[in-house]
């Protein structure tokens, strides 16, 4: 399981969800949680699908379809 940090900071601008499908689709949702390993922002759909997280991938893995 991915280590999660939510964050609720008042900000100026609204943070996008940085996940990309294995496909190499990105995601246009707004991000609601940070992902404490990756450093990334997700949507709340995306911070649960490993298969979204760069950290979840495979060493040499970019994602994307081969």
């Amino acid at each position: 399981m991915l280590q999660q940090e939510h964050r609720t900071e008042s900000q100026s601008y609204e943070w996008m969800c940085e996940g990309v499908s294995p496909a190499g689709e990105p995601c246009d949702t707004s991000a609601t949680s940070h992902c404490g390993i990756c450093k990334r922002w997700f949507c709340a759909v995306h911070i649960e699908d490993e298969a979204w997280h760069r950290c979840a991938l495979e060493p040499g893995d970019e994602g994307g379809e081969a």
